[in-house]
Parts: structure tokens; C-alpha cells; sequence
């Protein structure tokens, strides 16, 4: 029994390196062929660096997290980089002490 899994890619232009697309697609050459010049590179395994946030330092940092690319982000040879700049931090929220009258 053959079982076809569909699986979303990311299809990267090898002239820019940049992700233009992402299609759902078996991986069989013989159901759809890509178009020449693009590397095929399965979303859910692919390595991608995006912004996270991270309470140690209360900044936004570049982190690396599977499964993660999408359209615009470049492709380095290794793993996805996004194309989004860097978030501002979040504004602190205001806090009171004690009881508030409405």
C-alpha cells in the first residue's frame, strides 16, 4: 500500500534565495513537477530564524525554530532567515496596588 503525504513546502528561487512560495505537495516528481530553479525544502523540517520574545533580556531576539519559514524569508544554505524586522518590545502595562474604585 502506498500512502501519498501531503506536506507543505517552501520553494525557494536558487537565483535570490528568497522563499516565494509554499505549496502542498506529495514530494513525488512524477504527481508535479517544480519549476526549474527551485530548491524544494519541506516547511515542517526546515530550520528557520524568527523573532522571539525572551523575558531573561525583555527583548526580541532572533531564534531558531523548525517548521517556521514563510514567504519572503532567505534561505542561507542552512536555514531560513526572516524577512521581518525587529519588533519594538511591548509597552509595560500599567499596575495599581490595593483596592480601585470605578
Amino acid at each position: 500500500m502506498v500512502i501519498n503525504m501531503t506536506q507543505n513546502y517552501c520553494m525557494v528561487n536558487q537565483t535570490t534565495n528568497i522563499c516565494d512560495n509554499i505549496t502542498l505537495w506529495d514530494g513525488n516528481p512524477n504527481t508535479w513537477t517544480p519549476p526549474p530553479g527551485y530548491l524544494m525544502l519541506v516547511q515542517a523540517d526546515t530550520m528557520a530564524l524568527v523573532w522571539l520574545w525572551d523575558a531573561a533580556i525583555t527583548d526580541y531576539v532572533l531564534a531558531q525554530e523548525v517548521g517556521q519559514g514563510q514567504i519572503g524569508f532567505v534561505w542561507n544554505g542552512t536555514e531560513l532567515i526572516t524577512n521581518e524586522p525587529k519588533p519594538a518590545p511591548p509597552k509595560p502595562q500599567p499596575t495599581t496596588e490595593g483596592a480601585q474604585s470605578l
